[in-house]
């Protein structure tokens, strides 16, 4: 039990770290007035928005009561939680805010509020994520069943927005240590592996080296997604 419902937080922990660690460095990569490329990278961060808001909507509706319930000394600790999402939200609604201008104008100075958004939300992580992993995980393991774990998978792929999901799978492989084969083998039926393999693979490519044209020395880039 523990280890799945391991991989899969630490699954997701890791693609938030990677998507929105490298978030500065992609907008920073659109020239000044470049308003379709700004628009691709704008695009891919507000998927990334969207799935951030979706992971601690489930936490805050689903996941402290039952610990506060089934686990009461974790109080102090799910308290915390909920003041670091938060915070969070301050900043995830900031980048949402700020990103339409910049994607369809590419100006510099549009610019700014996003990386300033961009800013905070890596720092609240910084803080939010390896706090959860220590403090929260241990005791989801010992009060809560895999079904309710699974819930949050649920959760995530219904709130996808609609013609991400290879974008979105391919965001969660690559940030895996092992490129995702665990993850696809836990988490992905044969059939689905196989469409991933055949059509989603190449499709997420293309789209990461379109995201990261912009870059100086990288055309496109190679990736382990199984």
């Amino acid at each position: 039990m523990w280890g799945l419902k391991r991989l899969f937080l630490r699954a997701s922990h890791r693609m938030f770290r990677a998507g929105f660690g490298e978030g500065p460095q992609l907008v920073a990569s659109v020239a000044d007035g470049d308003a379709a490329h700004a628009d691709r990278v704008g695009d891919h961060l507000a998927m990334l928005s969207s799935a951030l808001h979706a992971h601690h909507e489930f936490e805050d509706e689903n996941l402290w009561h039952r610990l506060s319930q089934r686990a009461p000394a974790c109080a102090l600790h799910v308290d915390r939680m909920k003041k670091q999402h938060a915070t969070m939200l301050v900043h995830l609604r900031e980048l949402d805010a700020a990103l339409p201008a910049w994607r369809s104008g590419a100006r510099a100075g549009d610019a700014i509020p996003v990386q300033e958004a961009l800013t905070g939300i890596n720092a609240a992580l910084s803080a939010h994520l390896p706090d959860e992993e220590e403090h929260i995980v241990p005791v989801m393991e010992r009060v809560l069943t895999q079904r309710e774990i699974d819930e949050a998978s649920v959760h995530g792929r219904r709130a996808t927005p609609r013609g991400k999901t290879f974008a979105m799978l391919g965001a969660i492989l690559a940030a895996q240590p092992d490129g995702g084969a665990a993850w696809q083998r836990k988490h992905l039926p044969a059939p689905v592996r196989l469409v991933w393999r055949t059509v989603g693979r190449s499709r997420y490519e293309a789209g990461r080296a379109a995201l990261r044209r912009g870059e100086s020395g990288s055309p496109g880039e190679k990736t382990r997604t199984g």
